[in-house]
C-alpha cells in the first residue's frame, strides 16, 4: 500500500464522506470509503475510521449545539489534518476548573477559523453527532474489509470483540485476517451488543422466523454486560460505558453466582413493590447515580464461563449452562415447548399484562459464526407488539452483529 501523504488531511474525509452522501447505493458507500482507507497511514487508521462512521473519539468535550450555531468565517484553503483536529477536541475535553468555559470557546473557535466551509459544516456534525452521510458502522467495516483484503465476518467478529471497529481495522491493515482472528473475547472488556428487529404482530413474527422458537418477554430497562474475573466485576451499558459504581446490587449478584469468570448479558430494570417494572424513565435516572430505588437485573445469555467461550455455541447450549449458573424456571424458558399461534398470542398477552414491553422470538437450534448473527437465522429479533409509545426507542431496528440475545426468559436474582 503506497500513502499519498503523511497525514489525512480532514478535506480528503469530508469529499468522501459529501460523495457517500450523495448516492443510495450501498456498493458505491462502500466504495468510496474504501478508497481514502487505502492511503491511510497505519497510526491514523483507528481515528479515521472513527470519523467515517461521524463520530469523534472524545466521547465528552464540553461542546454543544449551542457552541457551533454561529461559525467563524472560514478558510480559503484546507490544511487542517485528522490528526489535528483529533488533538484540538482532546484538549477541549481536557479543559476543566474556573475559566475553562472561555477556554473552550477560544479553542473551538481557533479550529473552526482554520477550517474551510465544508468542514466547518462537517465539524458542526460531529459536535452535535448530525453527520447525515448514510454510512454506518456496518458499511465502514465493509470498507474495511475491501481496503485491508480479508472477509467482511472476520471484521465484524473482532470489531464486536473487540468493541468498536476502530481496533479491528487497525487490526486488519496491520496483520489481515490471522491478526482479526487473534481477537478474542476478553472477560472484562465489553462486546458490542445485538438489537433487535420487528413484526407488527405474533403470526407476523412466526411466519418470518419459520420453525420452532422460543418466545420470552421483552423488558424495558437498561441492557447491561455483566464481567467477573474473580472478585473484579464491570457492568457495562449497550454503549459500552462502565456504571459498575453505579450498581452495587448487580455487583453483588455476580459475586454471589458459583463461578470464578463469566460473561453475561441481561437486562436491569428498577421495579414497583409488587414486581411490575416502573417506568423506564425510572430506570435510566437510577442507573445514571449511584443511589436511589433498587435495580433488579435480568440475565438471558451466557457468552463466557470459567475459561469456556459459548461465542459459537448453539442457542441450547448457552441456554443450558445459564441455567446451571443462574437457575430459573420463568416462562420462555428453553426446556417448554416452542409457544405457536394461540400460546404464543397468550402469552404476549400475559406479559403485556405484567407491565413488560412485548415478547422477543429467537431461533434456539441454530448455529452461525457470531459475526453472522446479524444476518442469519439466530442474528433476527423480533419485538411482537411493543407499548404503544415505546416502539421507537427500542424497535425498528436491525439487528447489529453483536452478542447479547433476547433469547431467554428473564432470570430475577
Amino acid at each position: 500500500m503506497g500513502w499519498h501523504h503523511e497525514r489525512v488531511l480532514l478535506s480528503e474525509l469530508v469529499a468522501v464522506s459529501a460523495e457517500v452522501a450523495a448516492t443510495r447505493a450501498r456498493k458505491a458507500k462502500v466504495a468510496a470509503l474504501a478508497r481514502l482507507l487505502s492511503d491511510v497511514p497505519p497510526g491514523e487508521v483507528a481515528l479515521v475510521v472513527t470519523y467515517l462512521a461521524g463520530s469523534l473519539r472524545q466521547r465528552r468535550t464540553g461542546v454543544g449545539w449551542r457552541s457551533v450555531t454561529a461559525l467563524p468565517e472560514p478558510a480559503t484553503e484546507p490544511t487542517l489534518t485528522v490528526i489535528e483536529v483529533d488533538a484540538a477536541f482532546a484538549e477541549l475535553a481536557g479543559l476543566s476548573g474556573p475559566g475553562s468555559q472561555g477556554q473552550r470557546t477560544a479553542r473551538l473557535a481557533e479550529l473552526l477559523g482554520r477550517a474551510s466551509a465544508d468542514e466547518q459544516r462537517w465539524l458542526r456534525g460531529a459536535i452535535t453527532g448530525e453527520v447525515r452521510q448514510g454510512a454506518l458502522d456496518a458499511l465502514v467495516q465493509e470498507a474495511v474489509a475491501a481496503a485491508a483484503g480479508v472477509p467482511v465476518p472476520a471484521v465484524r467478529r473482532a470489531a464486536m470483540l473487540a468493541g468498536g471497529t476502530p481496533p479491528a481495522a487497525e487490526a486488519a491493515f496491520a496483520g489481515g485476517e490471522p491478526a482479526l482472528v487473534e481477537i478474542g473475547l476478553t472477560v472484562g472488556r465489553p462486546v458490542l451488543p445485538m438489537l433487535a428487529s420487528s413484526a407488527p404482530d405474533v403470526a407476523g413474527a412466526l411466519a418470518k422466523a419459520g420453525g420452532a422458537v422460543a418466545v420470552d418477554r421483552k423488558l424495558d430497562g437498561i441492557r447491561v454486560q455483566v464481567h467477573r474475573d474473580s472478585d473484579e466485576v464491570v457492568v457495562a451499558t449497550r454503549s459500552l460505558d462502565d456504571i459498575t459504581h453505579r450498581l452495587p446490587e448487580v455487583v453483588a449478584v455476580a459475586r454471589a453466582l458459583p463461578a470464578e469468570r463469566f460473561v453475561l448479558d441481561g437486562e436491569a430494570l428498577a421495579l414497583d413493590d409488587h414486581g411490575r417494572p416502573l417506568a423506564f424513565q425510572d430506570t435510566a435516572s437510577r442507573t445514571a447515580q449511584e443511589a436511589g430505588v433498587a435495580i433488579t437485573p435480568y440475565f438471558f445469555d451466557l457468552l463466557h464461563l470459567d475459561g469456556r467461550d459459548l461465542l459459537d455455541e448453539p442457542l441450547s447450549a448457552r441456554l443450558a449452562a445459564l441455567d446451571a449458573l443462574v437457575p430459573g424456571g420463568a416462562p420462555g424458558a428453553l426446556g417448554r415447548p416452542p409457544r405457536r399461534g394461540r400460546r404464543a398470542q397468550a402469552f404476549l398477552t400475559d406479559t403485556l399484562a405484567a407491565g413488560h414491553e412485548g415478547v422477543v422470538k429467537s431461533l434456539p437450534r441454530r448455529t452461525t459464526p457470531a459475526g453472522a448473527r446479524r444476518r442469519l437465522g439466530e442474528g433476527h429479533r423480533w419485538n411482537a407488539h411493543p407499548r404503544p409509545g415505546r416502539a421507537r426507542r427500542r424497535v425498528g431496528q436491525r439487528a447489529a452483529p453483536g452478542l447479547g440475545f433476547l433469547e431467554h426468559p428473564p432470570r430475577r436474582t
